[in-house]
């Protein structure tokens, strides 16, 4: 559970520097179509400062949640057009009750179904697209970089928010400087392409790094508890991989052991993990971990079962 204030230093210089990079890169190649490229580079590097957010959300990085705030806000607003204290509070709800159909706003009926239970109640857009999820999963993440923006924006709107008008100076901010970057430097058609490969590539690679988690994984309902280990262990998946999955998926391929220490540096989490899987088979606890490409046929194929009453009415 300690600090590891070395490897942030390095991890957040090193991704400062790579920020840095993809946007000098893209005002020095100028009005190109080579500039696709660097639309792809952007995604990478927006999705690790998302990456960023999440630790800074846990407080793993600081001690100091005022800080651990400050800095998350400039990070993520300012910096990807994500909104900080939107995404905190919905973040902090699933981290309290993953995968639980009633309390876990990751899994909402709002355009795919999670359990059979919820096709059979699905009305309009859920319902419409359920029957097929499973094919289209992977090209509506192409959109889920607008999704987060829009969130992001709406819950400017909302009394809840924390600090609102900071988070939206800080985001019109971002959307100022993106926006007027992109169409002062690249011709119309080339800034709409140029926007359409970062921020769909960047929601596709946010998607593959937050889908394995849970996806597929048992699913809680109203009335059903568990205790803290339990609901933990029982609804994650962890993704088996080397250094490089360590580094796209930011330490979240062990998603077991961030649910049940959330405060703990990433970098330490491979660290507990054979103490938690050991323990795990003492008690008799299924411990699930997978590879990455198994990771999504899981989760693809539990999709795909959850909407088969939809796809049994439309027959009807």
């Amino acid at each position: 559970m300690e600090r590891t204030p070395v490897y942030f230093a390095v991890r957040l210089s090193l991704i400062g520097l790579s920020f840095a990079g993809v946007w000098a890169a893209f005002f020095l190649l100028g009005d190109s179509w080579w500039q696709m490229l660097t639309a792809v580079a952007m995604a990478a590097v927006f999705g690790q400062v998302g990456l960023v957010s999440h630790e800074l959300a846990h407080l793993q990085i600081f001690r100091g949640r005022r800080v651990s705030e400050a800095f998350g806000r400039v990070v993520g607003n300012l910096g990807i057009g994500l909104g900080y204290g939107w995404w905190q509070d919905k973040h902090t709800r699933h981290h309290a009750n993953p995968n639980h159909e009633e309390l876990d706003p990751d899994v909402q009926p709002d355009i795919f179904v999670w359990s059979e239970e919820q096709a059979h109640a699905a009305r309009g857009v859920p319902a419409f697209l359920g029957r097929r999820q499973a094919f289209l999963f992977y090209p509506l993440l192409l959109l889920e970089g607008l999704n987060l923006h829009v969130g992001s924006v709406r819950a400017l709107f909302r009394p809840s928010t924390k600090q609102r008008v900071l988070e939206g100076v800080l985001l019109a901010g971002h959307f100022a400087l993106y926006l007027g970057a992109v169409f002062t430097v690249l011709q119309p058609l080339q800034a709409l392409a140029f926007i359409a490969v970062q921020q769909g590539l960047f929601g596709v690679y946010l998607g593959c790094i937050f889908a394995p988690n849970h996806k597929g994984m048992p699913t809680l309902k109203k009335g059903e508890k568990l205790d803290f280990l339990r609901k933990q262990v029982l609804t994650s998946r962890n993704v088996r991989g080397g250094w490089f999955t360590d580094l796209a998926l930011g330490g979240l391929n062990y998603q077991i052991e961030h649910h049940l220490f959330p405060n703990m540096p990433s970098p330490n989490l491979r660290r507990v993990q054979p103490l938690v899987r050991d323990y795990c088979a003492e008690i008799g606890i299924p411990y699930h971990e997978t590879g990455f490409v198994r990771s999504h046929i899981e989760a693809l194929t539990h999709m795909h079962r959850a909407g088969a009453p939809l796809r049994a009415a439309a027959r009807a």
